[in-house]
């Protein structure tokens, strides 16, 4: 199964991923009308940055499920055809209890006293906007597998470049 996986030391900060995000999860799917909707649409990744490093933060799918667990509406599932953790919004009752143990911060309140998450772009038949929206590929959709290769190969050149600056 895939996963979102970032490569922080590749984002810039430059948000494109949040606004992809939202205009996904847009009625009209435009940006430029988008903005006039009268429900705005609502990023459902986050970039935080301490000053140095910037990260684009998104639901992570918890093996362990603490949102699920802690819904008491049951709004919060796991869908058995994909195995993520989607939200039935007609269920959800504003209790903010998957809020408040989410461990990454990710679950956000939308409109309506309604919580909104990452569903890995449901809609788009799960492609990611965030990942096509990034400049610099720091969102990856990928198997896990593949990324921690990548992350090795990577790891393998900058000790060849250090050595062979020795």
């Amino acid at each position: 199964m895939k996963q979102l996986l970032v490569r922080s030391e590749s984002c810039v900060g430059c948000k494109s991923c949040e606004l992809a995000c939202a205009v996904a999860h847009s009625q009209s799917k435009q940006l430029f009308t988008a903005i006039f909707e009268q429900e705005l649409p609502h990023k459902r990744v986050f970039v935080e940055t301490d000053g140095v490093v910037k990260m684009p933060l998104q639901c992570r799918q918890c093996s362990d499920t603490p949102c699920v667990h802690a819904c008491m509406a049951g709004a919060m599932r796991v869908d058995p055809a994909t195995g993520l953790v989607q939200i039935k919004s007609e269920k959800c009752v504003g209790c903010w209890m998957c809020v408040m143990v989410c461990p990454f911060g990710v679950i956000s309140q939308g409109s309506a006293r309604q919580v909104v998450k990452c569903d890995r772009c449901r809609e788009l038949d799960y492609e990611p906007a965030c990942v096509s929206a990034c400049p610099t590929q720091a969102i990856q959709f990928v198997e896990v597998d593949g990324f921690a290769s990548g992350t090795r190969k990577s790891w393998m050149n900058q000790l060849k470049e250090v050595t062979n600056h020795a």
